[in-house]
């Protein structure tokens, strides 16, 4: 599926601010992380929104690009060929899918508070809902809880992996407002400042080794008698489940096509290894079959799985993504493990050089496993697809 004339346009010149701006920073960023980048990364992304070139994903009447979801897939793809891709032109995780929420149930005041900002940059934003006491592939349990006293809501309970809370300016909080409801009705979400008395950042997760800072980081924090107004409620109260729905499924095909982007350029490094690297005098890797069968595996897997993530974006542009659920999940699982494989394979062609900072290879293997974590376990996602087709066959798989 290839992308439009107008579409296309759109990503030469991204393109071109990625190759000249963008990847140079790489090298300073993956040896002293992102404080070294941070005042270089600024003035990119300034440059980005006066040309127009900023928050692709968000409607044009509210300072973004107005792309559609399937054209949105095609500049994540782009931008994730660098770490540094997203961020570059504000459509990073996890403020791409808390901006889409907040113009959908947002009220005045809280756009005007926390939307406005959001998407001219001034500020980040998390998303506050797994919990290290409960398995994160059971969303719906949670013991943070949200009671209502006065005229406010009174927060208490432990999150964490909560990415970007670092220097994030409010957090969105999934917290249990109705213990007894049905147990998809029971929670809610909340806007909450990060400067609120009773919100503590406490720490920054080290992910293999890498502690990150900033929009590249994960949090664990707590809420100790945080008090907000009650009109810090997002949405319906006891429909936070609902609309934390609305962000993952087209949130998933912006980390899939991601994704393909990082597969993209991890094929490029491995086929160019294999053209120049010597292995013995005169001999070069790729003569060898082991290397071209992995190049032909990874090129044959990553086609198949971009055309898989092109086609559902479309579907849930013309189906909507509750009637995609299904398609969904299986894409998810399915990019996640291509990546990772991608990836591996690369790795390997490169050998104790890949396994270093001074690639991109080394980035990309710690922190992209978790692709087949976040946003639902490969395990969650294969069953929902299962369930589904053994349904036609007559067998209830409820538990």
């Amino acid at each position: 599926m290839r992308a439009t004339a107008e579409t296309t346009r759109v990503l030469e010149r991204m393109r071109g601010v990625l190759e000249q701006r963008i990847t140079p920073l790489e090298t300073p960023f993956l040896q002293n992380g992102l404080e070294a980048v941070e005042s270089e990364l600024a003035d990119i992304r300034a440059a980005n929104r006066a040309a127009g070139l900023w928050a692709p994903h968000f409607a044009q009447a509210q300072g973004g690009m107005g792309l559609s979801l399937t054209q949105f897939a095609h500049v994540s793809e782009l931008l994730g060929r660098s770490p540094l891709g997203h961020y570059s032109f504000n459509c990073q995780a996890p403020d791409v899918g808390n901006m889409e929420i907040l113009h959908r149930h947002g009220t005045g005041p809280q756009r005007d508070r926390f939307l406005t900002p959001l998407v001219q940059g001034r500020i980040r934003s998390c998303f506050a809902m797994t919990e290290p006491e409960h398995a994160g592939s059971n969303p719906v349990w949670m013991s943070t809880t949200a009671e209502r006293q006065g005229a406010s809501w009174v927060i208490n309970g432990h999150k964490w992996f909560i990415t970007a809370a670092d220097g994030a300016g409010f957090a969105l909080v999934m917290a249990i407002t109705d213990a007894e409801a049905p147990r998809h009705r029971r929670a809610s979400q909340f806007l909450v400042p990060t400067d609120t008395p009773g919100f503590e950042h406490v720490r920054r997760i080290k992910i293999m080794g890498e502690e990150g800072n900033g929009w590249h980081s994960h949090s664990e924090i707590r809420f100790r008698d945080c008090r907000v107004p009650l009109d810090a409620l997002l949405g319906p109260e006891g429909e936070g489940f609902t609309v934390a729905q609305e962000r993952l499924g087209p949130g998933r095909i912006h980390h899939c096509m991601r994704w393909m982007g990082i597969c993209a350029r991890a094929l490029d490094m491995m086929c160019r290894q294999a053209a120049t690297r010597e292995i013995a005098p005169g001999q070069l890797l790729g003569t060898r079959q082991s290397i071209q069968h992995a190049i032909a595996e990874c090129r044959a897997e990553v086609d198949a799985a971009r055309l898989l993530v092109l086609d559902t974006a479309r579907r849930v542009e013309t189906e909507g993504a509750a009637a995609v659920r299904t398609g969904i999940s299986l894409m998810k699982f399915h990019v996640a493990g291509v990546l990772c494989r991608v990836l591996d394979r690369t790795l390997q062609a490169f050998g104790a050089q890949g396994v270093s900072d001074d690639l991109v290879l080394s980035h990309w293997y710690r922190h992209e496993r978790c692709s087949r974590i976040y946003d639902g376990t490969d395990e969650v996602h294969k069953s929902v697809v299962a369930r589904a087709m053994l349904a036609r066959h007559g067998l209830d798989t409820a538990l």
